[in-house]
């Protein structure tokens, strides 16, 4: 990226301003790009804990802090700087929905009963379309929820999912 700031100053300075404004734009593009990569990186890490509680029919306080963890990120990154619009848009999702659950299988595999399935036998075993449905409704309670209100709400959700009210109760 410090190449291409480079060449913006260079060409603002030149007077050549449409060529400004290209670099401009695939300046914002990449910031786009970067944002997504990591909103993604959450996702994977908020669905393999999905699938791990489905799986394993059972909620720890170590996966509660996980889900929790990634929503709250998701939110954080989702919301650009001007705080009223999203880099994902709430009806935007099924593509990297589809690619995270996707990379999310192998590190689910690993932790699932200490590696106990391969990923193959995992996918066989994991109804996807219910960890898709979770997964956008931990993501519409990001667009629907203040910073500050979010956590509560995730709690509420966190109780719905097995061994949720266990968790909750302190069991």
């Amino acid at each position: 990226m410090t190449q291409e700031l480079w060449d913006l100053r260079k060409s603002i300075l030149d007077g050549r301003y449409d060529d400004a404004l290209v670099l401009v734009d695939e300046l914002e593009l990449m910031s786009r790009k970067s944002y997504i990569r990591n909103i993604r990186s959450f996702l994977i890490r908020l669905i393999t804990h999905l699938i791990k509680n489905q799986v394993e029919q059972r909620l720890t306080n170590s996966w509660v802090a996980s889900i929790k963890g990634s929503v709250l990120e998701i939110q954080d990154l989702n919301l650009q700087d001007n705080k009223t619009s999203h880099y994902v848009k709430q009806d935007e999702w099924e593509d990297l929905l589809d690619a995270a659950y996707d990379a999310a299988i192998d590190p689910a595999s690993a932790e699932i009963f200490d590696g106990l399935y391969t990923p193959k036998r995992l996918q066989t075993m994991v109804d996807k379309s219910l960890i898709i449905c979770r997964t956008k409704d931990f993501l519409n309670l990001t667009y629907m929820n203040s910073q500050k209100s979010l956590p509560g709400a995730i709690d509420e959700m966190l109780r719905d999912l097995l061994g949720g009210q266990e968790w909750s109760e302190g069991k």
